[in-house]
């Protein structure tokens, strides 16, 4: 006896969706086999009928008109692959009032209206599958949602943007700037035209969110702790990391402290030895640290069409399945539970790294660590690259100053720049990055 396929409608079929459309199309003896029942495409609705695609797709299924999707009762989950706020968000809340499940890709929607589209699709007895919505073809939500669920973590560090790692890579390997490194990306299709959600950590804060929600239960708006990019990272920091024996990533950490949630997303330096370190070009890494199985290390393309698509379709399967029905019902996103206290900006505890412009004269050194020792921040290690002697009556030449400090609050570092700033002989820039435990 045959079995009823489960039918899919497409919203958006870009560079995701035609992915996706060929994994289902080409490789549908095995989707059939491991889903349990045949996976068809019954619709696809697309701004632009004419446009080339490089997919074959069933006679008759593109269509321009949207409700065309949301109103055939034959198709029984609807995946969301256009991207964006609006008209992404009443698309799936009228795919969900429509009786259908959901399967989205869309980081960005569930960041901003996740409570709303979750607590309709409970309300509706539907599901949202969203595997795809962070680090692309790792199996991250699975991990967190399920596979650790005998864990509560103590820690997540992760590298979550492959635009932003590729550039970095660059800067590492082959002594880019940031603006050579960034055009290399754009040409080569990593980052887009306006490459500022990517470089200015947006996007790692965005899926940094997802994974905070999975992992504590408590949604954290992303303006509720630090995120900042490497667009304006400078290769002068890039190479005094490396002589001090790190690397730096754009690094996306949540952790436990004292029963709050230090969160952030900021170029960070990480020891060599570390294995983020060694994730290089447009990959992502995530490392969580459970307080039953301790480490898990998860690292693969976290972006690209097919990366992405794997994780779309894995969510599809689950949907054929019935698996993605039941564990949905089980998430504890955008639910009851009361929120985490996150730590302040200024509570947040690191060590970090100063590069500072001053004059090459006497006493400047012990103006600048008086500062900071009567700000309660000690001093790990401090260097000064030699200089060249100079006549009395010259100009007095500017070095730089590469501190290296203990652990302290960004509260109290932030006073001593202040008074830093106020010394006649400490020019800018003042350059402050994390250093990663």
């Amino acid at each position: 006896m045959s079995i009823a396929p489960l039918n899919l409608g497409f919203i958006g079929l870009g560079n995701v969706g035609t992915g996706v459309a060929k994994i289902l199309t080409e490789q549908a003896a095995r989707i059939a086999r491991r889903a349990g029942r045949p996976v068809a495409i019954r619709k696809v609705a697309v701004r632009d009928m004419s446009k080339p695609r490089d997919i074959h797709l069933p006679a008759g299924c593109l269509t321009t008109d949207v409700q065309a999707v949301i109103r055939d009762p034959e198709i029984h989950v609807a995946v969301e692959l256009m991207g964006g706020l609006k008209p992404a968000r009443e698309v799936v809340l009228a795919c969900l009032e429509a009786g259908k499940d959901v399967v989205t890709a869309n980081k960005a929607l569930l960041c901003e209206h996740g409570d709303e589209i979750f607590q309709t699709a409970r309300r509706l007895g539907r599901t949202v599958a969203f595997e795809a919505a962070v680090a692309g073809g790792i199996p991250i939500i699975a991990a967190v949602g399920q596979s650790m669920a005998a864990n509560q973590l103590q820690q997540l560090q992760a590298i979550l943007n492959g635009t932003s790692n590729y550039i970095l890579t660059e800067m590492l390997l082959r002594q880019q700037s940031y603006a050579t490194a960034l055009k290399g990306a754009q040409d080569l299709g990593y980052a887009e035209a306006d490459p500022a959600l990517d470089v200015n950590g947006t996007d790692a804060a965005q899926k940094l969110g997802l994974l905070v929600q999975l992992a504590w239960g408590t949604k954290i708006p992303t303006a509720a702790f630090h995120v900042s990019g490497i667009d304006r990272l400078e290769q002068t920091d890039i190479r005094y990391a490396t002589e001090l024996g790190y690397t730096i990533k754009l690094l996306a950490s949540a952790r436990t402290v004292q029963e709050k949630l230090q969160i952030s997303v900021r170029p960070t330096l990480i020891r060599k030895d570390r294995p983020l370190a060694g994730i290089h070009g447009p990959f992502n890494a995530i490392l969580l640290d459970g307080d039953v199985v301790g480490n898990v290390w998860f690292s693969g393309r976290g972006a690209g069409q097919m990366p992405t698509a794997s994780a779309v379709t894995a969510d599809i399967i689950d949907m054929a399945i019935g698996r993605a029905q039941l564990t949905f019902k089980r998430l504890d996103l955008w639910g009851e539970t009361p929120p985490v206290a996150v730590l302040t900006e200024a509570e947040s505890v690191s060590r970090y790294y100063l590069r500072l412009a001053v004059e090459d004269r006497p006493h400047v050194m012990a103006d600048v660590t008086d500062i900071l020792g009567r700000h309660g921040i000690s001093l790990a290690s401090v260097v000064q690259p030699e200089s060249p002697e100079f006549e009395g009556n010259a100009d007095v030449p500017v070095v730089p100053l590469i501190i290296m400090t203990h652990k302290t609050t960004a509260g109290q570092l932030a006073a001593a720049d202040r008074d830093l700033a106020k010394l006649s002989t400490v020019r800018d820039p003042h350059v402050c990055l994390a250093v990663a435990d």
